[in-house]
């Protein structure tokens, strides 16, 4: 099955990178090195700092942190009254912080309190305190004791009411997010009880907390960590955070696991629990959660449009019996559409008989001819050779099905494809499959297709 990365920005559950801050004198943190040095307001051209803050910005946008932190530390060193210089520091802090170092991580726990302390009112605090407290939570994972005090204090504020009437949702979230986020490098007996408080709230704000939180106990891996997503992907009231509560059960391994996927599958009330416990079921690696799978894209009373999800996704499965499931269950199904998923399905693992099984069945007559034409297309797709497909093409009686098999040889990028949409072109005794023949090669650029149009427009 397909294995998706732990951390899925996609399902914004990860911790997400530390940005620039939010001031209007600089660029973010990722920007490119023309970006930084082209795109400063005339005010800041002037500054007697500008060329040296410019060399430690396209530093740090290389990558090269230690000249980036050596650059942005002389700003204030050598022009102690340039306007850059909390910009500068906070950069500098930055660049350590991305070292990793033990010395660098330190020293960046020094300049961000430096910077709060000279610069009270920086337009960039909000940023600044958010990476003291990364600059703290790496500290802790490297045994420093008061930061990983400090990073419990920060998590446990977390948890408090918050009063939508006295301040605005985004307040402070940047601090409490990058509070949790640190809960990462503490160990699970001092982080869960922390994470499980945060999501027992319930009020609007705290929903993007609950989000990351859900990741966060996904990445514990207790005795406690599948009952409390179960919990959470069952009561919590955004739906959101129910979902990626689902999500993330998927990388919990187990068989309790699976039995719980499995059973929200089946049970749950929410079509969206339910659509993601299909996913998740088919990114778990036990034979298990395949097994699970399979049973229920069998079951006729399913809902459709979950059965066609879990095909899709058996689809991705390339294990041993996959393919002789999937043209099992072809025969088994009656709905077009789910026939269709089957058939895409097959077409997706190029190894074995799935090429010459999908040929065989486009030869059926019992079939309706518009599932013969979609397999001989999936056939084209993955798995029958082109000297299959041009066979194939020779045995058939003029008709719709000649003509789909032209269309099938110009999807396919060889050379022998190329040679029997000529040899087509030239000599079959249908005119109507041989205007499609001349038709794709014509929207072929090989010098031989322009060479046989060329020949046939002189005739």
């Amino acid at each position: 099955m397909i294995t998706i990365p732990l951390i899925l920005l996609a399902f914004g559950a990860a911790p997400l990178p530390l940005e620039a801050p939010t001031v209007p004198v600089t660029m973010p943190a990722y920007a490119t090195a023309s970006a930084a040095t082209t795109s400063m307001p005339m005010s800041i051209a002037r500054d007697p700092a500008d060329s040296l803050y410019k060399a430690a910005r396209e530093a740090l946008a290389n990558g090269d942190y230690s000249r980036a932190a050596t650059l942005f530390h002389d700003v204030a060193a050598q022009y102690p009254e340039s306007a850059l210089i909390p910009d500068a520091m906070y950069y500098e802090a930055f660049a350590r912080y991305r070292s990793g170092e033990s010395s660098d991580l330190q020293a960046a726990r020094d300049i961000l309190a430096s910077l709060h302390s000279k610069y009270p009112s920086y337009r960039g605090r909000s940023d600044a305190s958010a990476l003291a407290t990364r600059v703290c939570g790496a500290l802790a994972q490297q045994g420093d004791a008061s930061c990983a005090a400090q990073i419990s204090r920060e998590a446990q504020s977390t948890v408090g009411s918050s009063s939508q009437s006295s301040r605005n949702c985004s307040d402070e979230d940047d601090d409490r997010a990058a509070a949790l986020n640190a809960l990462l490098q503490m160990d699970s007996d001092r982080a869960m009880p922390i994470l499980e408080k945060v999501l027992a709230r319930r009020d609007a704000c705290s929903a993007p907390l609950r989000r990351k939180a859900v990741f966060l106990v996904s990445q514990k891996q207790t005795p406690q960590t599948v009952d409390v997503l179960l919990r959470i992907a069952q009561n919590d009231p955004d739906p959101e955070v129910r979902g990626q509560a689902v999500f993330w059960l998927s990388q919990v391994p187990g068989d309790r696991t699976v039995q719980v996927l499995s059973d929200m599958l089946r049970t749950s009330s929410d079509p969206n629990i339910r659509d993601k416990a299909i996913f998740a079921l088919s990114q778990n690696k036990s034979p298990r959660a395949l097994e699970l799978l399979r049973q229920y894209a069998t079951e006729a009373s399913a809902p459709k449009d979950l059965r066609s999800k879990a095909i899709f996704w058996l689809g991705q499965d390339h294990s041993a019996g996959s393919d002789a499931f999937m043209q099992s269950l072809y025969s088994k199904l009656t709905d077009p559409e789910l026939k269709e998923k089957a058939l895409f399905a097959l077409s997706q693992e190029h190894e074995g008989d799935n090429g010459a099984w999908l040929l065989d069945l486009a030869k059926r007559q019992s079939e309706p001819l518009e599932m013969r034409k979609k397999a001989l297309f999936y056939a084209g797709q993955g798995g029958a050779t082109t000297a299959q497909i041009a066979s194939f093409y020779d045995a058939l009686p003029p008709g719709e099905m000649r003509e789909q098999a032209v269309f099938v040889l110009s999807q396919r990028n060889d050379k022998a494809a190329l040679d029997k949409l000529i040899s087509i072109a030239r000599t079959d005794k249908d005119p109507d499959v041989r205007k499609r023949a001349i038709f794709w090669l014509g929207q072929s650029h090989d010098p031989r297709a322009v060479q046989f149009l060329q020949e046939l427009i002189e005739k």
